[in-house]
């Protein structure tokens, strides 16, 4: 994937596409994977959340493999991991730390505030995280 501390961008429509499937899972965090080609995302594959938790994922492992091979098969690297916060926090928790499996892949975060969703972009370690810009794009 390369350097991403510098960010990534989002297209429009893929940021759609991820903000339906996380309204679509209330009250549960949604989950999914983002792949894209030189730091722009080109699709998004929705995740089942096997823990069916307000606080907690876990993706399917037979649909996180089939989304990893269709970013694979397309000729894409995988340009983040994307879930939901419906209660808070807008930043990645203590459990995700515990809990992250890609290292150099960023998490994008949604957070549920006043009715509106939102989203930043993380990079994680075990100890702590840092946010990266998360540049919205029109779709190409």
């Amino acid at each position: 994937m390369g350097d991403v501390s510098y960010g990534f961008k989002l297209r429009r429509r893929d940021w759609q596409q991820m903000r339906e499937h996380i309204q679509q899972t209330l009250p549960e965090e949604a989950c999914g994977l983002l792949g894209g080609k030189n730091g722009i995302s080109q699709v998004v594959s929705p995740v089942a959340n096997e823990l069916k938790s307000p606080v907690r994922f876990r993706m399917n492992a037979n649909e996180q493999v089939q989304a990893l091979l269709k970013i694979e098969d397309s000729g894409l690297d995988l340009l983040a991991i994307y879930h939901s916060h419906p209660t808070g926090p807008a930043h990645p928790s203590q459990t995700d730390l515990d809990e992250f499996a890609y290292p150099n892949v960023p998490y994008i975060i949604w957070q549920l505030e006043g009715g509106n969703w939102s989203c930043l972009a993380f990079l994680l370690n075990k100890d702590n995280f840092s946010e990266i810009p998360l540049i919205m794009i029109d779709n190409e």
